[in-house]
């Protein structure tokens, strides 16, 4: 009998080697994002220093962030998952500071090439209103903006702005796993954000595809 017990003993609970199994399976599927991110914030190569600002740690999407199309259909903020994004703020009247981040948002995925297919573009439009119809027309032309509408608060909670600015003057990055993980300055060097972009996409070429 008391060679029973101490076989039970030695033997680990079944709940405790479930739990071991899932931390495995959980480290193994998170090592390649793991890589990527250390490749990019430690391995990163020798030039012009980043543009972009990293966020660390990032900040995941809230789930309770309410979304929803111009026609108010609601939107899942989990749909935002899957693609890098780059997020520009900004109320539907968007004024010439809203414009120009718009053009910058199109020229930075255009200066991407072939890895632009990875990122798409979406416009945060916190509070009501609709944009003006020559501004629509010029954002829904391929490969068009999506643009959303977004609970203001929890917007707020998730991204931050340069310490003094509001938070429609930046540009944002956001990784495809909802995380947003880079803020980009006001008025950047184009060239060098490229540059930023490129390197975190080459660095998650293993765990990111094109498409969501």
């Amino acid at each position: 009998m008391s060679s029973v017990r101490a076989a039970a003993a030695e033997s680990p609970a079944p709940a405790a080697r479930s739990r071991w199994k899932l931390l495995l399976v959980l480290a193994i599927c998170a090592a390649p994002v793991l890589a990527s991110y250390l490749a990019f914030y430690v391995l990163r190569p020798e030039g012009a220093p980043s543009q972009g600002v990293l966020i660390r740690p990032t900040r995941s999407l809230p789930a309770d962030l309410a979304l929803a199309r111009l026609d108010g259909s609601p939107v899942a903020a989990a749909a935002l998952k899957g693609q890098w994004l780059l997020v520009v703020v900004a109320p539907a009247t968007c004024g010439p500071g809203c414009e120009r981040r718009l053009y910058l948002q199109r020229q930075l995925r255009e200066m991407l090439g072939r890895e632009r297919e990875r990122v798409d573009k979406l416009w945060l439009l916190p509070g009501g209103g609709t944009p003006a119809p020559a501004l629509r027309t010029a954002v829904e032309a391929a490969p068009a903006v999506t643009v959303l509408r977004a609970d203001a608060g929890a917007l707020a909670r998730w991204l931050e702005p340069e310490p003094g600015r509001k938070l429609e003057e930046n540009l944002y990055v956001v990784d495809p796993m909802g995380e947003w993980m880079m803020r980009l300055p006001v008025d950047p060097d184009p060239a060098r954000v490229r540059r930023d972009l490129e390197r975190l996409l080459r660095a998650s070429a293993g765990w990111d595809q094109p498409g969501r």
